[in-house]
């Protein structure tokens, strides 16, 4: 688990590394980055998608920010190469503020997995 002082350090740091690259300087909210963490684990680049399809891609991510953390696990690519996950454990009830942390934590996990910070 990383340090409230280093996540917030380093929430902020991303935020903007990807606000550069994808908002031209826009501040990226936290659903706008788990999009677009969508988009990179389903690999077919850029391209337009349906309102499902984008809430889709919401879900691919969060199941594969979750993953070290035990909640998921990969299973397998569909005919469309769109990834599945399984369920390994269920998330606790958290609050929203709890939910927030969590996934800027796996989010930081992630870019530092990716090498981006």
């Amino acid at each position: 688990m990383i340090g409230e002082q280093d996540l917030k350090e380093n929430w902020e740091l991303l935020v903007q590394i990807i606000s550069d690259r994808f908002a031209d300087g826009d501040r990226l909210d936290l659903d706008s980055i788990i999009y677009l963490i969508g988009v990179q684990e389903l690999g077919l680049g850029a391209q337009k998608f349906k309102k499902d399809e984008k809430l889709n891609l919401m879900h691919i991510a969060i199941c594969r920010l979750l993953e070290p953390y035990g909640y998921y696990e990969f299973d397998y690519f569909d005919d469309d190469k769109w990834p599945h996950y399984m369920v390994k454990e269920e998330l606790p009830t958290l609050k929203p503020g709890e939910q927030s942390v969590l996934m800027k934590e796996a989010i930081v996990h992630y870019f530092t997995e990716k090498g981006l910070i």
